[in-house]
């Protein structure tokens, strides 16, 4: 087994550290709150993302959300690729990407109540695997594209992306951890829309533009 270098823990805890942080940075709700659009908690769904932000109406601000959450997780594993050591750099990043993720999900700044990931594990998937994340992209966009339904679009993507990811590797979680980290974004992307699959599956989920019941 490779032995790890003496600072590979630090390191590790530094990148998690690093990666949570700017994951927690709830854009979408500073973004109302300084246009004037109102408390994003307490319009539509209550969620931070793109999504809720376009319930207020401001398109302008919904594209801003988007591209900073998506910003988040690939300025994670950017800054992690960085500053590790080549031969250490496909550990890191993953876990940045993830804490990226889960910072978004569980952020610090808002008492752990957050969005469900899906622009941030976005971002962070195209800066793991470019191929992987325009994947991803290309699914979510046609998806909701043909339901008219954002979250439909963001579920097939997370399912799509591990698979993607895991196909470049020969399927196998042997040669890097990055497939593994794919996993575990999607399953907690998907977990974090166990409400949206309930409604669309009873027909209730809104679609994109109309506001949530």
């Amino acid at each position: 087994m490779e032995a790890l270098p003496p600072y590979a823990l630090k390191l590790v805890a530094a990148m998690a550290f690093m990666g949570y942080t700017l994951g927690s940075v709830p854009f979408g709700l500073l973004l109302t709150n300084l246009a004037g659009a109102g408390d994003l908690r307490k319009i539509g769904s209550g969620n931070i993302g793109a999504t809720n932000v376009l319930r207020t109406g401001r398109k302008d601000l919904a594209a801003a959300t988007l591209l900073l959450d998506a910003a988040k997780g690939f300025l994670a594993v950017a800054i992690a690729w960085i500053m590790t050591p080549p031969d250490f750099s496909d550990r890191t990043v993953t876990v940045a990407a993830l804490a990226a993720v889960v910072g978004h999900c569980y952020p610090i700044f808002l008492g752990f109540r957050g969005g469900k990931g899906v622009a941030t594990g976005l971002g962070a998937m195209l800066a793991l695997s470019p191929l992987t994340g325009l994947a991803g992209c290309a699914t979510w966009l046609g998806v909701a594209k043909l339901t008219r339904i954002s979250s439909a679009g963001a579920l097939a993507a997370f399912i799509v992306m591990p698979v993607v990811l895991l196909a470049l590797y020969g399927f196998s979680f042997q040669a890097s951890p990055k497939p593994l980290a794919a996993v575990l974004i999607s399953v907690l992307v998907i977990a974090r829309h166990h409400e949206n699959i309930v409604r669309i599956f009873s027909g209730k989920e809104p679609r994109i533009g109309e506001k949530k019941p």
